[in-house]
C-alpha cells in the first residue's frame, strides 16, 4: 500500500493572481497619488478600502475607480485573486497588521498557492511632513490638557529661556542624542506659542496669527536676506554674506541706533559682547565707560574677547564647567 502523498499547493490554470497593498501618507493632500498608483487602481479587478472613512475614498470614486469598503481576512483575499485576478487593498497610514500577518501565515504554510504580493506606496512624505503631525498634536493638547490650555505667552516665557540654555549645553557637550531632544524642546516652545497666538485672546491686544504665519514670515525673511542664493546678488565669502545681512536688516528695521534690537535681559557678558560687536561693525569710536572696578573690568574683558573673535559667555561657561569638574574631583567623585 503506497503512502499517501502530502497535500500540494493547488493552483488554477490562470495563476494565483496578485495582491497589491496600497499605502498613502496622511500628511499629503488626499487625491495626490503617484502615477503608478493610479494605473494600478484603474487596472485592478477589485479595489478594497479597509477604512470606510479613508480620506482617499471620495477621490478614488471621483476618478472612476470602483472602490468598496471591505476588510477581508487573508484567506478570503487570496481566494478573491483566484483565476489571475488583481485585488488592490488601500490600507490606512499605519498599515493593517491583521491582514499582513494573516498573509504571512498562509504563505509560510506551504499549503496555499499564494498570489504575488506587492507593497505600493501611493504617496510619500515630503521633508518636514512630521511637522504637520506636531501641529495637530499641539492643537489637541491645547484644547484638552488642563495645564496647557491655561498657559499664556507670559507664563511660558521662562521655559523658552531654559530650553535654549539646555540646547546650548547639549551643543557644548557634543551629545547628538541630547541635541536632537533639546532641538525638539525648543521647537515645542515655538509651536505652543504660535498655537496660543492663534486664539487671539483679548489680553494679547493684537490680531491672532498661527504657525503658518510664523513660518511664512520666516521664509520671506530668509529669501530677502539671501539674494546671493535666491536672487542676482553675489557673495564670495562668509564676510560678504554677513555684511549684506546687516545692511538688509538695517533697511528693514529702519533703526536709528546700533543698540536697537539688542535684548538687555540677556546675560551680562553676552550683552557686553553684543554691544561691542555692533559698535565695531558700525565703525564707531566709543570709549569704554569707567566706574565700579569690577563691572567695568568685566566689560573691558568682554569687549576685548569680542574683538578677538571669541564668545566671552561661552568662554566663561567652559571655565565654569572645568571648575565644576574640579569640585567633583575634590569631593572624591570618579570621572
Amino acid at each position: 500500500m503506497n503512502a499517501q502523498a502530502p497535500d500540494a499547493p493547488v493552483e488554477t490554470p490562470a495563476g494565483p493572481g496578485r495582491i497589491v497593498l496600497l499605502t498613502a501618507s496622511h500628511r499629503v493632500a488626499p487625491g495626490l497619488l503617484s502615477w503608478p498608483a493610479w494605473q494600478t487602481l484603474h487596472a485592478a479587478d477589485r479595489v478594497l478600502v479597509t477604512d470606510p472613512d479613508h480620506p482617499q475614498l471620495p477621490y478614488l470614486r471621483e476618478a472612476g475607480v470602483r472602490a468598496e469598503h471591505a476588510a477581508p481576512a487573508a484567506d478570503d483575499l487570496v481566494a478573491e485573486c483566484a483565476g489571475g485576478r488583481t485585488v488592490v487593498v488601500l490600507v490606512g497610514g499605519e498599515g493593517d497588521s491583521r491582514l499582513t500577518d494573516g498573509l504571512a501565515r498562509l504563505g509560510g504554510s506551504g499549503r496555499v498557492a499564494m498570489p504575488d504580493l506587492e507593497l505600493l506606496p501611493g504617496s510619500y512624505d515630503l521633508p518636514g511632513a512630521r511637522l504637520l503631525d506636531l501641529v495637530q498634536v499641539m492643537d489637541r493638547i491645547r484644547r484638552e490638557c488642563p495645564w496647557t490650555s491655561r498657559k499664556t505667552h507670559r507664563g511660558l516665557a521662562k521655559y523658552a529661556i531654559e530650553e535654549a540654555y539646555e540646547l546650548v549645553e547639549a551643543i557644548e557637550d557634543g551629545d547628538r542624542d541630547e541635541l536632537r531632544e533639546e532641538l525638539g524642546d525648543v521647537l515645542l516652545q515655538v509651536v505652543l506659542h504660535a498655537r496660543i497666538a492663534q486664539e487671539g485672546r483679548p489680553e494679547d491686544g493684537a490680531e491672532p496669527f498661527d504657525v503658518d504665519d510664523v513660518a511664512g514670515g520666516l521664509v520671506e525673511k530668509l529669501i530677502h536676506r539671501h539674494p546671493h542664493v535666491f536672487g542676482d546678488a553675489t557673495a564670495e565669502t562668509p564676510e560678504d554674506v554677513h555684511a549684506h545681512w546687516l545692511r538688509t536688516k538695517a533697511i528693514e528695521k529702519r533703526r536709528t541706533s546700533v543698540t536697537e534690537g539688542v535684548p538687555l535681559g540677556q546675560p551680562g557678558l553676552a550683552l557686553a559682547a553684543k554691544l561691542a560687536g555692533r559698535v565695531r561693525t558700525a565703525g564707531l569710536d566709543v570709549p569704554l565707560p569707567t566706574g565700579d572696578p569690577l563691572g567695568y573690568e568685566l566689560l573691558a574683558l568682554a569687549v576685548r574677547a569680542e574683538a578677538n573673535g571669541a564668545d566671552p559667555e561661552a568662554a566663561l561657561r567652559a571655565a565654569a564647567r572645568a571648575y565644576r569638574d574640579a569640585i567633583l574631583a575634590a569631593e572624591g567623585h570618579a570621572d
